[in-house]
């Protein structure tokens, strides 16, 4: 009975660790998205109330998405608070449930 106890013990504790794992590693990789995967645009036009950005932006390769001019929402709206129409930038965006969100912006000169 002792080696059996002690067999279940081994069991749990490695399925608690293999249940952690594709949080760590899905956790990882939206940080690697954030920095690696920024899509150049241009601005076209802000709606900070709305917390929306339409962008003309370049391929988006982490959605498999052509070039074209389209409204994001922003995560924050703080991230529409340094942003003007004419603005070129680079930008991470992801998919939300269909929603198209911008995670990050950064104005390029």
């Amino acid at each position: 009975m002792n080696r059996f106890t002690q067999t279940l013990a081994t069991i749990a504790t490695a399925l608690v660790t293999l249940a952690a794992i594709p949080t760590v590693v899905h956790a990882q990789a939206d940080s690697k998205m954030d920095m690696s995967q920024m899509t150049d645009g241009e601005i076209r036009k802000v709606d900070k109330d709305a917390g929306k950005v339409t962008i003309k932006h370049g391929e988006i390769k982490n959605l498999e998405m052509p070039g074209m001019t389209m409204v994001f929402t922003a995560k924050e709206k703080s991230l529409l608070d340094k942003v003007q129409p004419g603005d070129k930038v680079k930008f991470a965006v992801i998919n939300d449930g269909g929603k198209m969100v911008v995670t990050d912006i950064q104005t390029v000169k």
